[in-house]
Order: C-alpha cells, then sequence, then structure tokens
C-alpha cells in the first residue's frame, strides 16, 4: 500500500471547521424518546427492544405521528412493567379456579373483571403502539400497517380470547350463575399472558445492572412454583371428578374434602405436589424385609447416578443458549469501561453499542468463523455461490474475464451496517471501495460546512472507486439509509490482481470512464481532479476522432489511466505559464495539475496546450532551472515560460 500512498487533495479547504454536531446530520445513535427521558445505562437494552440502529430521537429528532406510541416510551415500558404483575396473578388463578370452580364465583370473580380489564385497555393501546420492521430496522408508525400486522398475527385473537370474561358473559345473558367445568378450562387461556413474563425475563437477563445469575435463578424459582402450583391444582381437580372421592389420596387423607375448606384442600395438594417433586416421598411406600432395604439402597444410588446425568445434560443445553447472550454481556461491559477510561462522547459511545448489537443480530448470517475453519477452494465457492452475480453486474467489472472475477470474489468481505452510519467519509484515505449486495446507501457531500445530498446508490452499484482508482482522499461521505450489506474489495488486492492482468485493466479502466461521465454535475463539482482528467481525456478523443484514428484513440484512453491500476501513479504537479517573480494580477495565477510527463518535451507540449503559449525554460518556485524530471516530487510548482 505504500508504494499507493499519495498526498491528499486539498478538499478539505472547501468546508470550515465547525464542530461535528453542528455541520453533519445526527450521529446515529440508539432510539430515544423525548418523554423517555434519559437512559443512563445503554446495556440495558435487549434486542428484543434494540430500535432501529442508528436512528436518533429526542428533542431535535422528528417526532411520531399523532395518536402514536413510541414502543420504547418510559411511560409504555411501565404499563408493560404494570401488566405482569398482573400476568402472576392470572397464572396463579387460571389453574386454582379449575380445581376449586366456587373460586371462579365467590371472591376471585371482581378480581378476575378487573384484570381482564386492563387487558382489555392494553389490546386496544396495542393498535397505536409503533414497531420495527424486521426487513429494515426503522420505525412503522401508519396507524393500517400498525392495525394489520396485529391482526393478522395470533396474538390479536389470543388475546382476546384470554380477556373475554365467558363466565359473566353467560350470567349476563342467560340470568343464570353456573359452574360448569367448561369455565375453568376456559380460563386457562388467561395462561397466554405468560409470554410477558417470559420477555420480561429475557430483558433482565441481558440488562448489565442485574446480576445474570440471580435473574435465572429467580427464573427458575418462578417457573418451578409455577409447576408446583398448577400440578397441585390438577392433582385436586382429579379428585374431585374420581366417582369414588374415598378412593383418592385426597380423600383418603380428608373425609369428604368436597364440602371443606378451599384453602385445606389447596394445602393438602400443594403438599403432595412439592413432596413428589422433590422425591423424598410421603411414606406410602417403604422397604419392609431385609431384602426389599438392600435392593432399595442400591436402587437410590444408582437413582443418584441417573438423576445427575439428567441434570447435567439438561444443565449443558440451558448454558449452551446462553452462550452468546454471556459473551455479548462481556462486549457489552468492555465497550463501557474503555468509553468511561477514555472519556469518549456520549454519541460515539453509543455508535460503538450499536455496531456491537447488530454484529450480534447478524452473526448468524456471517458465520465468519465457519468460513475461516474451511479450505480456500471451499470458502472461494461460497463466495462465488453468493456474490458473483453482484460482482459481474456492477458497472466497474462488467465484460472482464471469469479468471478476474474468480481471483476477485475470493477476496472480498461481506459486512452489515445498521441505518444511518458512514461507510466512507469524506476525505480520508481510500483503504477500500464497495459493492451493495442488499439495502441503499446516500452519497453527501461538505461543503462550507453544510450537508448537500448528491445522490442516492442501490443494489449492485459500486461506491468509494473514484478514490482508490485515482488514488486520492474521498472525494464523498457515504452514509447507509437502512440496514444495508455490502461486500469490500481491499484497494492493495485490486491492485495486484489488474497488474498481470492488462486486458482486464483496460476493459474496467473503459467502464471506468464510461461511468464517470454520466456523473451529475453536482458530483463531478467535488472532484477537480475528476473533471479535469474527464476534459482531457474528451479533448483527446476530439483531436482523434477528427484524425480519423480511432484504434489510437482506445490506446492513448487506456494508457492514461492504465498507470493508475496496473502501474505505480504517476507523479502529479502543479503547472504555471508565468516567471515566479511575475506572477499576473488577476485572472491567470491559477496553476493547473497534471499527471508528470517522462520527457521536458512533453511537459513543454503539455503546457503549451494549457496556457496557449509554448515555453522554453522550466524553473522551481525558488528560481532553480529544472533539468532532471526524475528529481520533482509530488504536488511540485513548475514555471514554464
Amino acid at each position: 500500500m505504500s508504494e499507493m500512498t499519495r498526498s491528499p487533495m486539498p478538499l478539505s479547504e472547501t468546508r470550515s471547521p465547525m464542530p461535528l454536531s453542528e455541520t453533519r446530520s445526527p450521529m446515529p445513535l440508539l432510539f430515544r424518546r423525548h418523554s423517555s427521558g434519559e437512559i443512563r445505562n445503554l446495556a440495558s437494552l435487549s434486542s428484543s427492544l434494540l430500535p432501529a440502529f442508528g436512528t436518533v430521537m429526542g428533542e431535535s429528532s422528528v417526532r411520531l405521528k399523532s395518536f402514536v406510541i413510541a414502543p420504547y416510551d418510559r411511560r409504555y415500558r411501565l404499563w408493560q412493567a404494570f401488566l405482569v404483575v398482573l400476568v402472576v396473578y392470572s397464572a396463579w388463578s387460571s389453574p386454582f379456579e379449575l380445581a376449586f370452580s366456587k373460586a371462579s364465583t365467590g371472591a376471585l370473580l371482581p378480581v378476575d373483571l378487573v384484570v381482564d380489564a386492563f387487558f382489555a385497555i392494553d389490546i386496544i393501546l396495542t393498535f397505536f403502539v409503533a414497531y420495527l420492521d424486521k426487513s429494515t430496522y426503522l420505525l412503522i408508525e401508519e396507524h393500517k400497517k400498525i392495525a394489520f400486522r396485529y391482526v393478522t398475527h395470533l396474538w390479536f385473537p389470543m388475546d382476546v380470547a384470554s380477556t373475554l370474561p365467558f363466565q359473566t358473559i353467560y350470567r349476563v345473558v342467560t340470568g343464570k350463575s353456573s359452574r360448569a367445568q367448561v369455565f375453568g378450562f376456559l380460563n386457562l387461556l388467561r395462561l397466554w399472558r405468560l409470554r410477558r413474563v417470559s420477555k420480561f425475563f429475557s430483558r433482565l437477563e441481558k440488562d448489565t445492572q442485574f446480576s445474570y445469575f440471580w435473574t435465572r435463578y429467580c427464573k427458575l424459582i418462578c417457573v418451578t412454583l409455577f409447576a408446583v402450583h398448577s400440578a397441585g391444582c390438577f392433582y385436586y381437580w382429579l379428585a374431585t371428578r374420581y366417582h369414588h372421592s374415598e378412593d383418592t389420596w385426597m380423600g383418603a387423607n380428608i373425609p369428604d374434602f368436597k364440602t371443606r375448606s378451599i384453602w385445606l384442600g389447596y394445602t393438602y395438594s400443594m403438599y403432595w405436589s412439592i413432596v413428589t417433586l422433590t422425591t423424598v416421598g410421603y411414606g406410602d411406600l417403604h422397604a419392609v424385609n431385609t431384602e426389599e432395604k438392600i435392593f432399595t439402597i442400591f436402587y437410590m444410588l444408582f437413582n443418584i447416578g441417573l438423576t445427575a446425568y439428567l441434570i447435567g445434560n439438561m444443565t449443558n443445553l440451558i448454558v449452551h443458549t446462553a452462550v452468546r447472550t454471556f459473551i455479548m454481556r462481556d462486549a457489552i461491559n468492555e465497550i463501557l469501561r474503555y468509553a468511561k477510561k477514555n472519556r469518549l462522547p456520549e454519541g460515539l459511545k453509543e455508535q460503538m453499542l450499536a455496531h456491537l448489537t447488530l454484529k450480534f443480530k447478524t452473526a448468524e448470517l456471517q458465520q465468519d468463523q465457519v468460513l475461516e475453519d474451511l479450505p480456500k477452494a471451499i470458502r472461494s465457492s461460497i463466495l462465488q455461490q453468493l456474490f458473483r452475480t453482484t460482482l459481474e453486474n456492477s458497472h466497474l467489472f462488467k465484460g472482464v474475464s471469469d479468471d478476474f472475477i474468480v481471483q476477485l470474489v475470493s477476496e472480498i468481505k461481506a459486512e452489515y451496517f445498521p441505518p444511518k452510519v458512514d461507510i466512507v467519509i469524506q476525505n480520508e484515505i481510500p483503504t477500500d471501495f464497495y459493492i451493495i449486495v442488499s439495502g441503499a446507501v446516500d452519497v453527501v457531500s461538505y461543503k462550507n460546512g453544510m450537508e448537500q445530498f448528491l445522490s442516492k446508490l442501490g443494489s449492485q452499484q459500486m461506491f468509494g472507486e473514484i478514490g482508490v482508482i485515482f488514488n486520492i482522499p474521498q472525494p464523498f461521505t457515504v452514509r447507509t439509509k437502512r440496514l444495508s450489506q455490502v461486500v469490500r474489495i481491499s484497494h492493495h488486492h485490486f491492485k495486484q490482481l489488474v497488474q498481470p492482468l492488462q486486458e482486464d485493466g483496460k476493459i474496467i479502466l473503459t467502464n471506468f470512464i464510461q461511468h464517470m461521465k454520466g456523473l451529475k454535475k453536482e458530483e463531478l463539482a467535488e472532484m477537480p481532479l475528476v473533471s479535469e482528467f474527464l476534459d482531457d481525456v474528451i479533448s483527446e478523443e476530439a483531436s482523434v476522432n477528427e484524425a480519423g484514428a480511432q484504434d489510437q484513440q482506445e490506446n492513448d484512453v487506456s494508457t492514461t489511466t492504465t498507470d493508475a491500476l496496473s502501474k505505480t501513479p504517476p507523479t502529479r504537479v502543479i503547472i504555471h505559464g508565468y516567471h515566479p517573480d511575475c506572477k499576473p494580477k488577476s485572472g491567470g495565477n491559477a496553476g493547473k495539475l497534471i499527471h508528470l510527463p517522462d520527457s521536458v518535451e512533453n511537459l513543454l507540449s503539455i503546457a503549451e496546450s494549457k496556457f496557449g503559449r509554448r515555453g522554453t525554460t522550466i524553473v522551481m518556485v525558488d528560481g532553480s532551472q529544472v533539468e532532471d524530471l526524475d528529481a520533482l516530487r509530488e504536488d511540485d510548482h513548475l514555471y514554464i515560460f
């Protein structure tokens, strides 16, 4: 790369040194509504709550439409947390009312109606809550799309079914109160609400403010208590449905248990459930003679090993599913510590977190580790299958040989970028250029501290190649519009491929020139060197056409920038048509940037074509005469008179 390094063009002179926050579009931050207040711990946002990557929402951002609720609004988050508390009640009451039908029409009935009313309100609110589009990661706030998405999913009918008070509706319609078993089973539909608890614990597991161990521990306790409660209630229900109640374990311990207190029956059923779950036994099975005791000893020892084996395997499965969460949490903590230690700005820290989150969300698609472990031939075949069509359809590589495409594809790198993130920054050193596989980007320019939109690029289009081929600082900033996948091509590898393939180099050059001719005037205005190069190419084409030598035109045009592709780029100098001590007062002191030719005669000819008169002497700015062109360096000023 060192032999390709050139001095940066003075493009920065067109921009005034204003603060970034004043001159550029908002930095890519995590989504934050104004009403949500300050998010002090960004790592607490789980992947299910992550908004559009790079989207900024705050006091200076565009507000949502009327009657649209942001899913990350602090008040809506508090409402969801309140509903989790009500879900806990529903998880307890649904099995309980199935087993003890008297409770469903007694003291618990008004409580159930109040809880159902809150969930009915939540159904209505859901029609006004914006959501994230999984394909673009942008927030959708159109009412029709929100409603259509909710109604067409399973969530809506299940939410309605789990909220309707069937027993109360039956009583209103018929005027009679009923304890039929069907209502007990319909009440079990409320267990659909448990998905809220699962999402709640998933958020806590990714929140670095809470201990992952204790969060998982509390989750396991809740699952165990729910299992014990449900099993006890179902066990009691089986006893009530058996035709001879005295032949049940419940009837043997509580005579006439159906007419006894509800809480007495609940206590016994929970006792049975807990004792059975812990496998300590409750006295109805025991060894009587010595042989049975010896056999039971060995059998219990065997059960210890079997139980350890089962628990060990289940633990491995659970831990395996949580490995990525561990890694993500550790990476987030490292970023937070690094940003705090180095006192990085809040915006830059949030950019780092957004990029890290996107990396984990796209890890299953990229599978870098899988590709690295494969042989180069297989890895190249995979890349051919995925990206060959994209490269062949890009404007720069149309018509090149299969050999060139095969070698180029094996060296590319696929990457994902979130919305509103700069992939290429204006005036940065060109090290790579990119081809868009999916998504879209904006090409913008900064001039006098103001951002100017130039063009939009989509799938199979390329950016960054102008800086690479001309070996100049990148003339534009390229920013993603939505979640985009691009393939990155290294400047160094590209030059190495073009050097031995002269014919492909000429094709690439021809394609490149044709592409530049189609650029907008606004884009060419930001690249003086490119504009001058195109003027030279057009003038050469015109002169050659007048002479009728079409073949010579192709050779001259190809030779003009083949050096930029297959050789070390020629030295650039600035020529002036006067003596350094006799500068024109106005209008004629602007120099011309040219590629240094291989002889003094050719340099004088170029100067004649630029200034309209032929000079005989070449001097430097200090008046010393130039005799050997090899002694000149990049950006030297030459005065020809």
